[in-house]
């Protein structure tokens, strides 16, 4: 496929013990790559779309395996920008039953965090580009990353391409007011807007009536209403808000909604049993964004990027290894799990 997406942000180094085992447990951990931005161009990449993945790096070892573990899945990584000193790290626990996973960041001092302006050429970055996709964690990093970010939104808007966010609220990174300033600069340049169901109150303040994520209870028609104050207030051309209902860190009910300006379009509900769940929300935004440059309409859309996301909940590791027809086919309907022989 010719569509070109460029994506930007910061790839972690991920350690995590092996199954179920606590932190405290282990003495081994595995090593991986993973991070919003990346984790989209690596979805998108596997789809067959021209996926380019933007960050900084150190030049040692461990910032050439962080780029091999992309260029592994057809990733562009020729934008990488190469200096500073350190990969930011995370350490995962996976949760089970009632016990929530738990995440350690270890990523003060990364790379990106130390990247200036000056370091990227949008320009030239954005040739033949036809999308850009960045989260609310790359800007909460620091106000320069912040205001890199508003570079490349400027930069995509005047060449016309396509701008997609996904909000990604950390409250490890930054409080609700930041990031409700600064993501509200960001917004005025975005076209399509993604977000949880705990976002838009996070981060504008916008909340659904009824609501309760903790109890894993949430008023699907609520959200309809989310959606059109977002929309209205940046003026976004489209808005997902996925729908996620915890019953334990093992079994969520997962669906989600797409607004667009008209339409409200709210896709089936997998029950799903997860094998690993991060990396689950920007599997959807990867989905959303292949689903719309191969002109889906909007339910289509909003099928596609909720099965992506479904599947993703039953894979290892950060990335997304679903291939377009697999996605269609749960899409579709084939939810049974039986063997494909």
């Amino acid at each position: 496929m010719s569509k070109k997406i460029v994506t930007f942000g910061e790839i972690m180094l991920r350690l995590a013990p092996a199954g179920y085992y606590r932190f405290v447990q282990v003495d081994e951990y595995g090593a991986t790559f993973g991070g919003g931005e990346a984790n989209v161009a690596v979805s998108l990449a596997n789809y067959g779309f021209d996926a380019k993945f933007v960050t900084k790096l150190p030049k040692h070892e461990i910032g050439q395996a962080a780029v091999n573990s992309l260029r592994k899945y057809g990733v562009d990584t020729s934008d990488i920008v190469r200096g500073g000193d350190r990969v930011g790290i995370y350490y995962l626990e996976k949760g089970a039953s009632q016990r929530p996973s738990k995440v350690i960041y270890d990523r003060a001092g990364s790379s990106i965090a130390t990247a200036a302006k000056e370091d990227f050429d949008w320009d030239r970055i954005f040739e033949g580009a036809s999308w850009f996709h960045f989260t609310g964690i790359t800007p909460a990093l620091n106000d320069e990353t912040a205001a890199i970010c508003l570079e490349a939104c400027k930069a995509a808007k005047a060449k016309n391409i396509t701008v997609s966010c996904d909000l990604n609220y950390r409250n490890k990174l930054w409080s609700k007011e930041k990031a409700g300033e600064v993501m509200a600069k960001l917004c005025e340049y975005v076209d399509v807007c993604i977000a949880n169901e705990e976002d838009a109150s996070d981060v504008f303040g916008i909340k659904s009536t009824d609501t309760d994520v903790t109890t894993g209870k949430l008023n699907r028609e609520g959200y309809k209403d989310v959606a059109r104050q977002l929309a209205e207030r940046f003026g976004f051309s489209k808005v997902a808000i996925t729908l996620r209902e915890s019953i334990s860190a093992n079994d969520n009910n997962w669906s989600a909604l797409l607004y667009d300006g008209t339409n409200y379009c709210f896709s089936k509900q997998y029950a799903m049993h997860i094998v690993d769940r991060v990396g689950g929300g920007d599997s959807f935004g990867g989905g959303l964004i292949a689903a719309s440059l191969s002109g889906y309409d909007t339910q289509e859309t909003i099928e596609f990027a909720v099965a992506a996301s479904c599947l993703k909940h039953s894979i290892e590791g950060d990335f997304n290894m679903v291939s377009m027809d697999e996605v269609l086919k749960l899409a579709q309907g084939d939810g049974s799990g039986r063997v494909q022989r």
